[in-house]
């Protein structure tokens, strides 16, 4: 057996050899070769870039820009792409004449990480159609559905930093793949031996054979129509709509257009736009970060607002899939939605318009993840409507919406997670920050002709099911040792639930061994259920109040997610009740 001094000295080797092949690259872009001469002899630096490589999960790909196997750039880009195109193939023997399509979000290289996957299919014989200007990320999933293409591919980092870029891919359904396809398509990626020798058409003989060709722009004006379609509800009257003053900022990204669009068609008059983070900018220079679940992104939208005296601010990140907003409270000031908040408002308001209206299915469904409130929940029992829970992102909403699609048994009705992410029309199938800015105004527009705010409606919610909070954190941890942290963390929860001060815990779930159990049974295996979805190194402690706590590693980072919701009688008991979970958490073993 080798010493682990043996084996490091092995993998600096490799390393090393790995940077040169990069550096000796004849056709290396100068940028990618430029950073490489400027990092020639930092061993830690060249340890990043390429003492491994990128990892593609259910989430698609995500990195830094820069040169190595451990960056995005064009050649991380065709290696995804080639061997997304090899399982097509495998899987479709279609796939060449029904396409891939193809967008791209306003970042830094998007648009030429788009065009490559275009040349890459190319090479193998696969159409593609990429998008002739930035778009949103549901956008592509409404595309592939639209023109019943093979797959979908969205360049985009989300509201990561502005060194970030990735690659998200979708199935012919819309949704983003599930495990299963991911790890398949990522084996592929590991049989690539030479990343330098896969193919590229060009792009003069890929655009003359229709091997490359740009979506035509009637396919956006039927997604925004098909929005508005959707989701204008007509016991919401056009003078409601016109009273309605809204600012919204697309944060630099890919919703001014479509988002405006939708607004417009839906009969929002009033629309002022933050002028500062109208346009496209890769560096998202006006915030700190451009997450619209953040309070200071919106700040600007704010400062607007109060300058015109609008109604409400609305939001969407760089790839226009979430949506942040602000709201008039009593005394005319500001206050933010949390994305559980938005989402129990949608519900409600969803769930009292279709039965007004009478379009309310009875055996409909409404979708949350397991981290998400339960104030929807509750929300939607009142209705007599079923919720079904998910795991932790949104692809398992948009696998369980085309499921029911293909039965027919429970219609969808809507999807959302606490991270700022709604679907309320099954026409896509990731979360849409152009729906939800629609249905966020179509709320305000209504209760403001009943003389109240969103902040009133969810007062109102409150009082009728109990007051809800939540808070959500991460815990960093040390980056060499992070796999071991995250082992010794999980497996001292499951030896010993946490203590909270207060609160009696009820049931405990278990989602990687997927049990769940009655805490008065804990020593009797007898008294297990089995959890139905997929296995996931989760752990929710649920308590008799209704109040849970979920703790998760994450699966990119160096960190662990933990999730608190507490459910009381008010702001100052929900408020007591999260102090003490955090406390709790703090008290684990080899964790404090």
């Amino acid at each position: 057996m080798k010493s682990n001094r043996v084996v490091e000295r092995q993998n600096r080797s490799d390393t090393d050899a790995e940077f040169e092949k990069w550096l000796n690259q004849s056709t290396l872009p100068q940028d990618l070769r430029r950073e490489l001469v400027q990092i020639q002899g930092d061993r830690e630096k060249i340890r990043h870039h390429f003492g491994q490589s990128l990892k593609f999960g259910t989430g698609g790909m995500r990195g830094i820009l820069g040169p190595g196997p451990n960056r995005m750039n064009i050649y991380t880009v065709r290696k995804a792409t080639w061997a997304l195109g090899k399982f097509l193939l495998q899987l479709d023997s279609q796939v060449k004449t029904r396409g891939v399509a193809v967008g791209y979000d306003s970042r830094h290289k998007s648009e030429e990480f788009a065009l490559q996957v275009g040349l890459t299919l190319a090479a193998l014989g696969i159409k593609s159609f990429v998008s002739p200007y930035l778009c949103p990320t549901p956008e592509v999933s409404f595309t592939v559905r639209h023109l019943q293409a093979a797959a979908g591919v969205m360049i985009t980092a989300s509201h990561n930093p502005p060194e970030y870029n990735g690659y998200k891919v979708y199935g012919a359904d819309g949704c983003q793949f599930l495990p299963d396809v991911t790890e398949q398509i990522r084996r592929m990626m590991d049989d690539v031996e030479d990343i330098f020798s896969i193919q590229t058409a060009s792009l003069d003989n890929s655009t003359k054979n229709g091997l490359l060709q740009r979506t035509n722009e009637s396919v956006r004006d039927t997604y925004v129509r098909r929005v508005v379609e959707e989701l204008s509800f007509s016991s919401n009257s056009p003078s409601n709509r016109e009273a309605l003053h809204i600012v919204y900022t697309p944060l630099h990204g890919t919703g001014n257009i479509p988002v405006r669009k939708a607004l417009h068609l839906a009969g929002y008059k009033h629309v002022d736009i933050v002028t500062q983070q109208a346009q496209p900018d890769p560096n998202f220079s006006t915030v700190e970060s451009p997450n619209p679940g953040s309070e200071e992104a919106l700040n600007l939208g704010v400062d607007l607002a109060d300058q015109v005296n609008a109604d409400m601010v609305l939001g969407t990140d760089p790839d226009c899939d979430r949506v942040g907003i602000a709201v008039r409270d009593k005394e005319r000031n500001f206050i933010h939605l949390s994305g559980n908040q938005t989402g129990a408002l949608m519900a409600d308001f969803v769930l009292r318009r279709q039965r007004e209206e009478g379009t309310l299915p009875q055996n409909g469904l409404l979708f949350k993840t397991i981290v998400t409130s339960d104030l929807g929940q509750a929300v939607a029992q009142a209705y007599d409507i079923s919720v079904e829970n998910t795991l932790t992102g949104f692809k398992y909403i948009g696998h369980r919406a085309t499921e029911e699609e293909l039965t027919g048994e429970h219609p969808f009705i809507m999807g959302y997670e606490e991270s700022y992410g709604y679907l309320l029309s099954d026409i896509v199938r990731d979360k849409d920050g152009v729906q939800a800015c629609v249905v966020a105004a179509e709320m305000a527009a209504y209760y403001k002709g009943q003389g109240l705010t969103l902040g009133d409606r969810l007062d109102e919610l409150f009082q009728q099911f109990g007051t809800y909070a939540e808070f959500s954190y991460s815990i960093p941890l040390e980056a060499s040792g992070a796999e071991e942290q995250r082992t010794q963390f999980m497996d001292n929860l499951r030896k010993t639930p946490p203590q909270v001060t207060g609160l009696e815990l009820l049931r405990i779930e278990d989602y990687l061994h997927s049990i769940s159990r009655n805490t008065e049974h804990l020593s009797d295996n007898a008294a297990e259920s089995q959890l139905s979805l997929p296995k996931s190194n989760v752990l929710k402690y649920i308590f008799k109040d209704q109040s849970w706590m979920a703790i998760r590693p994450s699966g990119t980072e160096p960190k662990m997610k933990i999730y608190l919701a507490a459910h009381g009688i008010d702001k100052e008991d929900t408020d007591t009740k999260i102090q003490n979970m955090r406390q709790s958490l703090a008290e684990v073993p080899s964790f404090g």
